[in-house]
Parts: C-alpha cells; sequence; structure tokens
C-alpha cells in the first residue's frame, strides 16, 4: 500500500470526492448523514458542505476540516492533506526545527510504508 487514498474507479481522491463518498457511505447505514444533517453538526450550511463536496471553490478552515473529520469518522490529517494544509501542531513542529523535519520528510517521502512505520515506532518507543 502506499498510503493513497483513491475513490472506487481507482483515481486519486479530491477532498471533495472523499469527504461526500464517506458521507454518503456513512448514509447508507444511517440516516443522520445526510448532506443537511452533517452540515447541521458541523456548524455550517448544507450549501457550503455541498460545494465543499463538489471541490468548488477554496476549501474549509482547518478547524472546520476537523469537525467534518470527526463527524465522518476519519482521522483529521487525511482530510488535512486532502485540502493541502497541515494540522497547526505539525505546522509548529515544522517551524521550531525546519531543517531537520525537511530533511526528514523528505528523505521519508518515496520510502515504502513499513519503513515509515518503522522509524515512527523507534522515535515513539524511544529506540535510539
Amino acid at each position: 500500500m502506499n498510503g493513497q487514498r483513491t475513490d472506487r474507479k481507482g483515481e486519486p481522491h479530491t477532498l471533495g470526492s472523499f469527504l461526500r463518498e464517506r458521507r454518503e457511505a456513512l448514509r447508507a447505514e444511517d440516516p443522520r448523514f445526510s448532506l443537511r444533517k452533517v452540515a447541521g453538526r458541523v456548524g455550517i450550511e448544507p450549501s457550503y458542505l455541498s460545494k465543499v463536496e463538489r471541490d468548488i471553490g477554496s476549501p474549509p478552515a482547518e478547524d472546520t476540516l476537523v469537525r467534518l473529520a470527526g463527524e465522518l469518522e476519519v482521522e483529521p490529517d487525511v482530510v488535512l492533506a486532502l485540502a493541502g494544509k497541515i494540522s497547526s501542531d505539525l505546522r509548529e513542529a515544522i517551524r521550531r526545527r525546519p531543517l531537520l523535519f525537511g530533511e526528514l520528510i523528505r528523505e521519508l517521502k518515496d520510502a515504502p510504508d513499513r519503513a515509515v512505520l518503522r522509524v515512527v515506532r523507534e522515535v515513539r518507543d524511544g529506540e535510539w
């Protein structure tokens, strides 16, 4: 697995297609996931969510994307990445050590998932 999200046809997801596909999958099991109801719980207008799902206009702000991710039960970092954004906590970490994080990300960008996971585990577990 290369970590890239694709739609049912194997095409890379856009933010809108990902959100719409996820919401509709949830709606198939639960009517609470209609466009209007999700928009209401997230605190945005249904017409705005409809535009987001059709990739019309700029993506929403980070807080709105995080609320959408939570509502649709997906990882916020996935939704943010599809919107071309990163979370504020990651942005702050990069600002504190831009050269180190820049080098790390560039070195890992083409690495297989298992290699990236190994680095994550080593850092998390403190195996230096």
